[in-house]
């Protein structure tokens, strides 16, 4: 099943930079195969459902393993079965709404 998420990877008690562990975390999003679309709070991912779990568990461990004593996850998730989409889609239909509107 394809899933299209929006994942925000909280690393806890590692002081208050944490741009080596958004990068880490892009990195493994990468590895899977997967492509990430960092945004300003998060980042975007589209797969199959298995690949974008294990990617995100994942990146819990690799950020473990870099000290991190904890690790929170913000996701948002969506599938559909009666059509295929992907986030550009989604992102399209908004705009041409937009572009309708002027």
């Amino acid at each position: 099943m394809h899933a299209i998420a929006d994942i925000a990877i909280i690393p806890l008690g590692v002081g208050l930079s944490l741009s080596p562990y958004v990068a880490a975390c892009e990195r493994v999003l990468t590895e899977a195969g997967l492509e990430p679309q960092l945004h300003a709070n998060g980042t975007n991912v589209e797969g199959e459902w298995d690949v974008v779990m294990t990617a995100l568990k994942r990146c819990h461990e690799v950020l473990h393993e870099m000290g991190a004593p904890r690790v929170a996850t913000n996701m948002r998730l969506g599938t559909r079965i009666d059509k295929k989409q992907t986030r550009d889609d989604k992102i399209a239909s908004v705009e041409r709404k937009l572009d309708a509107q002027l």
